[in-house]
């Protein structure tokens, strides 16, 4: 880790790669898929190549120029799923934040905190963000 906070330029690189490399939930990708159309080749890919690679590299050069030209046309169609998948994504979470009953405020902290309670009375025993309520409709 870093030893203090004026070293934190220092670790970044390695903080951007880790983000840019990690499948999201939201769209079922990475960054770095979304953007190259491709997986991210690690650094130690570079040094102990891994099979992909050398598979990659044994190919000849009019059969590469005509993979990675079927790669290119295929980013599109991987980036569409991927708005299918945060689609998806969006509705399970509406549909998970939307089946909460209903609630009565009880008491309004000054900070925006609010005390519920439920239909049947019963009390939720922590403050909840007023922004994580919404208005309720018969």
């Amino acid at each position: 880790m870093v030893q203090g906070s004026r070293q934190w330029h220092e670790k970044l690189p390695f903080v951007l790669l880790g983000y840019r490399t990690t499948v999201r939930t939201s769209v079922g990708a990475t960054p770095y898929l979304l953007v190259y159309g491709t997986k991210a080749v690690i650094p130690t890919e570079v040094e102990i190549p891994s099979f992909w690679i050398v598979a990659e590299a044994e190919i000849d050069d009019d059969e590469r120029v005509k993979a990675r030209l079927e790669h290119w046309s295929l980013i599109d169609e991987k980036r569409l799923a991927a708005v299918c998948h945060g689609q998806l994504y969006q509705k399970i979470m509406a549909r998970a934040y939307n089946k909460k009953g209903p609630f009565i405020v009880t008491r309004v902290l000054p900070n925006g905190a609010l005390y519920l309670t439920d239909i049947e009375g019963k009390c939720v025993d922590m403050s909840i963000n007023s922004d994580a309520v919404k208005r309720y409709y018969v």
